[in-house]
């Protein structure tokens, strides 16, 4: 076989490849084994026919078609190893050019390859993180978020304010129609919360049990979404939370500490890890940024265009597909349907240039993932969509998307060869060093509860892929109380 690549553009070749007959004896092979099954010859048991018989009865050019259609993408595949510099990335564009019965089959193959790009000097990129600072009052803060863990909710007779815990039941109307689905007795809300009904908090404040106030809002699921109903809420009763005392006894209860100053240290001393693992996720971020900034990369119009579909689909996939129903959200957020366009175009090129440059980079720090460090991905992705890791796999080979992890895992450990060789200073202008986070060199970045890794943040939502059943699983959201500093705190009381 006969194989040349042609540039077309920085970002596209196009292989000629001619193949000689005498190469394509075991597609004949093939073809006349396959066609035998299909078709009933008499005297002949099914795919006993021999080939003259075949192309006696059907003619040479089906068997033809049947060989160039089953060798074509095995050569293809052949042509591109061959080619050593060239990495496609995309479905390639095929044309038979010749078919020369008994000479050679000729064939082109279009496809969109990875550019070639100039990185910058990762010893040059410079950043700057904020500073480490823990203060007494950030420290009083989670110490107060964790009393609130171990409160008593007693019940008070006087109106209600903001932060008490109240009982509540719920009736809502439209055009004078009750809604039976908006109603709900013996509801436990905490005032200034959110996330309910909109304006429920100023209805509520003031109210004493036994009272009731009816407000408008507007409606957000259901059959009356976006309408504005006639809400009353009825308070049944008020109680407000008592915090224990912040001493001693309280430090044996809430962890395994005997005073509260050894509680008090090591809540500041969380608190300290917590932030410096924020410079992790900022210098991470900033340097990929520098990177980006710094690099010229032709992008593939196939693989943005490819990208910026998916976004759109995605889109519009949650108004049910309908473009006016999508139309009308835009417009409440003040933007038109062309501007969201624009916008997500700048999104996946941008998408696409980053995913290039860090696959660069793997290359150039000749960067490997281990079967273990796919492994502790594909736990940690199952994890976050509820899946037995076992499941999940099965998704992920079903919709082909067992290669995107792993580069994920491949990239995140460039980007923080990256890290590593850059210049971090806090905004004193003092070196950072990150490394005793970063983990080894050779290493993936470790996956910890909360998406934080050591060395990068996943952001599961964004690049992760979902597998077809578990993108929309929901996920518990911790109490705002629970913050990353008191987590672990305290032991089962």
């Amino acid at each position: 076989m006969k194989s040349t690549v042609e540039h077309l553009s920085p970002t596209r070749v196009r292989f000629n490849v001619e193949v000689p007959f005498d190469e394509l004896k075991p597609d004949f092979d093939r073809a006349y084994k396959k066609i035998a099954q299909q078709v009933r010859i008499p005297g002949f048991r099914p795919g006993k026919a021999p080939a003259r018989i075949l192309e006696a009865r059907l003619g040479r050019g089906v068997v033809l078609d049947e060989v160039v259609n089953g060798a074509i993408p095995g050569k293809y595949s052949e042509a591109v190893t061959a080619s050593e510099k060239v990495t496609p990335i995309g479905q390639p564009d095929i044309e038979v050019t010749e078919i020369a019965d008994g000479d050679k089959l000729a064939f082109t193959a279009e496809v969109d390859v990875r550019p070639e790009i100039t990185l910058p000097d990762l010893d040059g990129v410079t950043v700057t993180v904020d500073d480490v600072s823990v203060t007494d009052e950030q420290v009083t803060e989670q110490l107060d978020s964790l009393r609130a863990r171990f409160g008593t909710l007693t019940g008070v007779e006087r109106a209600a304010a903001n932060d008490d815990f109240v009982q509540i039941d719920l009736s809502a109307s439209v055009d004078g129609k009750e809604i039976e689905e908006a109603a709900t007795t013996g509801f436990s809300y905490q005032v200034g919360q959110g996330g309910l009904i909109d304006g429920i908090d100023e209805a509520i404040t003031g109210l004493s049990a036994g009272e009731s106030k009816t407000f408008t809002s507007t409606l957000v699921a259901g059959e009356y979404a976006d309408k504005d109903a006639e809400v009353t809420v009825t308070v049944t009763a008020v109680k407000e939370r008592s915090l224990p005392d912040a001493d001693d006894e309280f430090a044996q209860l809430a962890s395994e500490f005997d005073t509260l100053d050894e509680l008090t240290a090591d809540l500041r001393e969380r608190l300290g890890r917590v932030r410096r693992m924020e410079q992790v996720s900022q210098a991470r971020d900033k340097v990929l940024d520098a990177i980006v900034d710094g690099t010229d990369v032709p992008l593939p119009e196939s693989v943005v265009t490819a990208e910026l579909e998916s976004t759109l689909h995605d889109a519009v996939h949650a108004f049910d597909h309908d473009d006016a129903k999508f139309a009308e959200f835009l417009e409440t957020q003040g933007k038109t349907r062309e501007e969201f366009d624009a916008e997500a175009r700048d999104e996946a090129e941008k998408s696409v240039k980053v995913r290039l440059i860090l696959d660069a980079l793997a290359d150039s720090e000749e960067v490997s993932v281990s079967d273990g460090e796919l492994t502790e991905r594909i736990v940690y992705q199952a994890q976050q969509y509820g899946m037995s890791p076992d499941e999940f796999v099965q998704r992920i080979q079903q919709s082909g998307q067992l290669g995107a992890i792993y580069s994920d895992v491949r990239r995140s450990k460039a980007l923080i060869v990256a890290v590593r060789a850059a210049t971090v200073t806090d905004e004193a202008g003092t070196a950072v060093d990150l490394s005793d986070l970063l983990g080894p060199a050779d290493e993936a970045p470790e996956v910890v509860e909360g998406g934080v890794v050591e060395g990068d943040v996943v952001e599961a939502d964004a690049s992760d892929p979902a597998p077809d059943e578990a993108a929309e699983a929901d996920s518990d959201t911790p109490d705002d109380a629970d913050s990353d500093a008191t987590k672990g705190a305290s032991t089962s009381a």
